[in-house]
């Protein structure tokens, strides 16, 4: 049997990072990784149970690769593994189901399957604390200079749409001393865009030294470590941003000038149909706060706020709808993800009747993002003639692509400045574009 494994990872940041981790335990079974699927003897699918569209590709990625690879090893994790419908529906395609904090279960699993493979690594015990003992795994990174640090795990908000806290069980946090570790590891091997993980990092409740922190604390730590870097973090949730959380992140020198805040909907019904804890006021005056700190505490500083809405959600009439709208004019968002809502089994939402069409959902979420489109260009050209700091992640084509602390995505030609991916360098923007910028290297 071929010693490769090969992870196919959907969804969020914080599985891309689980995958990271993931791929350190297997290789400690000295199991290599596969350039391509087919040439795995073992395919790991750490799933997303968002929408019901990642979860069909889900399915029909793994019945493809069961019908032409009937050899293959399928372990399935993520967000779909807890489900007892999926695991019904899949039963005869996939060989294991697993919570990807479970580290127990994969390595006796491993270690039946893989017995020659063994080394002392894949003998070490696991924590009882299980739902935070496998961020302890050092990942192996996937890119060179920009890496995910999760912070915690878990979610207490039980959203009426989201699987999350069904999924990963109740927050915990990691200790300071453990991220702090890890981010000076990286530090030394010269990364440069550290982003912070969590499904909530507002709620980090972490400890350093045995006493309890929390993530302005945690923040200002990473903050004062030596080096040249960005700090970037997501998610939060409004219910949790504080005073002091904001005067912090708009302050601190290395952390980015920019903030996702997700709204989900801009109707104070809908919000607590969704269980979301905050009203639009609420919400408007945390923007207008974080507005004012960046202001006051870097002066001059171009800054961005991006955001999540959900349309169509359950009994969301038209005037609801419209207050979406309302708050994407006044917020004027650089971005916004949007996200048609899809019930999703175990929530609460599953139980509401699903009562906004598909067409009307189309509708709705073409309509925000022309306003999107808007503020985005208008921020946009707030760059033009500016002299800032990109950092250079890929080349392609006679052109550098990178990004801006405010996480504005830019293309550069590349001329005679070569070698450059994985460095901060001074740019002239040049254009704005709707989505992106565009740029000369200075320097």
């Amino acid at each position: 049997m071929s010693n490769k494994y090969y992870i196919k990872t959907f969804g969020c940041a914080m599985n891309f990072s689980d995958s990271e981790r993931l791929s350190t335990l297997l290789e400690n079974y000295q199991l290599k990784s596969a350039q391509k699927i087919e040439r795995a003897s073992l395919v790991i699918f750490n799933t997303c149970g968002i929408r019901q569209m990642a979860e069909d590709r889900v399915y029909g990625q793994i019945h493809n690769l069961r019908k032409n690879y009937p050899n293959i090893k399928i372990i399935l994790t993520g967000c779909l593994s807890h489900r007892p419908d999926v695991q019904f529906r899949l039963k005869n395609k996939v060989d294991l189901f697993y919570k990807i904090s479970d580290k127990n279960k994969i390595k006796n699993w491993l270690n039946k399957n893989y017995p020659k493979a063994q080394n002392p690594k894949s003998r070490t015990k696991v924590s009882h604390q299980e739902n935070i003992a496998y961020l302890s795994v050092a990942p192996k990174y996937t890119d060179k200079h920009q890496a995910f640090v999760p912070i915690m795990t878990g979610c207490n908000n039980f959203c009426a749409y989201c699987v999350v806290p069904y999924a990963r069980g109740r927050e915990v946090s990691r200790s300071a001393e453990e991220i702090l570790m890890e981010i000076k590891n990286l530090i030394q091997k010269n990364y440069k865009d550290i982003i912070l993980l969590g499904q909530n990092v507002n709620s980090y409740c972490g400890t350093f030294k045995g006493k309890r922190i929390d993530f302005a604390t945690l923040l200002q730590m990473i903050n004062n470590l030596s080096g040249n870097f960005w700090i970037n973090f997501i998610s939060s949730h409004p219910k949790d941003m504080s005073d002091k959380l904001i005067k912090t992140f708009t302050s601190l020198e290395k952390v980015c000038e920019h903030i996702h805040l997700p709204i989900q909907a801009g109707d104070n019904k809908t919000l607590k149909r969704m269980n979301r804890k905050y009203t639009r006021m609420h919400y408007l005056k945390l923007i207008k706060k974080i507005k004012i700190g960046f202001e006051k505490n870097k002066p001059g500083k171009i800054f961005s706020i991006t955001t999540d809405i959900i349309v169509g959600f359950p009994g969301e009439t038209k005037e609801q709808f419209r207050k979406s709208a309302e708050v994407m004019h006044r917020v004027k968002y650089d971005m916004v993800y949007f996200g048609q809502f899809s019930p999703r089994p175990g929530t609460t939402a599953w139980n509401m009747k699903d009562n906004v069409s598909k067409q009307e959902k189309v509708r709705r979420e073409k309509y925000l993002n022309e306003i999107l489109k808007k503020s985005s260009y208008a921020n946009n050209k707030k760059y033009v003639d500016k002299i800032i700091d990109i950092l250079i992640e890929k080349e392609k084509n006679g052109f550098y692509y990178g990004k801006t602390r405010t996480a504005k995505n830019v293309k550069l030609l590349i001329g005679k400045n070569k070698n450059l991916i994985g460095n901060f360098i001074k740019t002239k923007i040049t254009k704005a574009n709707i989505w992106n910028l565009e740029g000369e290297i200075i320097s």
